[in-house]
């Protein structure tokens, strides 16, 4: 196996643009090629642009409609005529030219990063243009066009691949990927989220656990607003460590959506960079834990487009070079100077938020018990009341 990471990436992949004053702005995707790039990240990767596959766009039959493909592309076309029933020409996902072109490479790219590193062409891959979770089958949704996630995840079944693990910690429910193998028990999907309750899409709740095949492969961990950094950290590992390890993975997938952050202005949750740094390295370390590192990490959501994206996704690929960089390294001062030349705004100096002590967030393992007053550990509890013991696990004790 070769040890390189390959990181997907090419300057075309900013036309996924859903135009002036949109949240999704592709600006967050050049600044963190960037940054990566100018913090010495690249100099450690093989870089790829996506292709499509035989030259076509077949593959992304194999998740979407094919009614809703066409949909697509003559909306691509004449962005006047979209079909508002498959989800595009909305306020989330206005048509644009070039829409489905674009979009299909995204998920082409996430395809290659699968396949390289299934065929042992690269031990981990990364695609941070990739992670739109939330487009179904057959229609668009929350600023998803194609999901990417699960045309790679369904390619590896396709190659006889028994258990895929796919874990998202975007801010909002990972509800495309959990719709598209909702009753197949060889993928386990994992969410952790901020409650459908006030967030979009409104749904991933602990009691939505899979279809009547395959109970127990969709895990949903729905949190309050307001949770902050050890609390969420100390969900994550509640759940997804335990789970994952149980499922025994062949192969992980994981969406590594960065709005979460207290400064991200579509939710509520007051996470650090750190913490995010934080939960990419431990989903890092449970890949080699228990599929041998097979590791595939995605992007996703994030809105705050200089102080947290760049940084979040900078780290997240350092880290699947093996290379991390420390959260007190200084922002290169080209990158900055860039930063402010085309935005007008100062960009952060540091590769962190300053709370984490030598790299690390403290927070408390379950393993010293439930905290009933706590509303996180009440949403963890209801989790684990749910899925664990279809996992052979305890609920109470790890």
């Amino acid at each position: 196996m070769d040890d390189t990471a390959l990181v997907i990436w090419d300057p075309a992949l900013v036309g996924y643009d859903f135009g002036e004053g949109h949240p999704m702005n592709p600006l967050r995707l050049a600044l963190t090629a960037k940054l990566a790039e100018g913090l010495g990240v690249l100099e450690h990767v093989r870089i790829e642009a996506p292709s499509l596959p035989d030259g076509s766009d077949a593959f992304l039959e194999t998740v979407h409609s094919r009614e809703y493909l066409d949909a697509v592309r003559a909306a691509s076309q004449n962005p006047a005529s979209a079909d508002e029933n498959f989800g595009i020409g909305t306020e989330d996902d206005p048509a644009f030219a070039g829409m489905h072109d674009v979009s299909a490479l995204i998920a082409a790219g996430t395809l290659q990063a699968v396949q390289a590193v299934h065929s042992g062409e690269a031990r981990h891959a990364v695609n941070f243009t990739g992670g739109l979770h939330h487009a179904m089958p057959d229609k668009a949704s929350g600023f998803c066009i194609y999901n990417d996630a699960a045309v790679g995840i369904q390619w590896l079944l396709d190659q006889g691949v028994e258990r895929v693990a796919y874990v998202d910690i975007d801010v909002h429910h990972g509800d495309g990927v959990e719709k598209v193998f909702w009753n197949d028990p060889r993928v386990l999907t994992i969410s952790i989220h901020e409650s459908g309750t006030v967030l979009f899409p409104g749904t991933g709740f602990a009691r939505d656990i899979g279809g009547p095949d395959a109970e127990g492969s969709a895990v949903n961990i729905s949190l309050p607003p307001g949770t902050g950094d050890s609390d969420w950290l100390r969900a994550l590992h509640a759940v997804v460590h335990p789970v994952v390890t149980a499922f025994k993975p062949q192969f992980m997938v994981t969406q590594h959506g960065c709005d979460s952050h207290y400064s991200d202005p579509l939710a509520h949750m007051v996470l650090t960079v750190d913490a995010q740094k934080m939960a990419h390295r431990s989903l890092h370390e449970l890949a080699h834990d228990v599929c041998d590192g097979r590791w595939v990490a995605l992007g996703g959501g994030g809105y705050e487009l200089v102080d947290v994206v760049p940084r979040s996704w900078t780290h997240l690929t350092a880290i699947a070079a093996d290379r991390p960089i420390s959260l007190e390294t200084e922002t290169p001062d080209e990158w900055r100077a860039h930063v402010e030349e085309i935005t007008g705004r100062s960009a952060p100096s540091r590769m962190g938020d300053g709370v984490a002590e030598k790299d690390d967030v403290w927070f408390q393992s379950w393993a010293s018990g439930m905290h009933p007053e706590s509303t996180v550990d009440q949403a963890v509890m209801a989790t684990r009341e749910a899925v664990f013991p279809l996992h052979g696990l305890d609920v109470w004790f790890d």
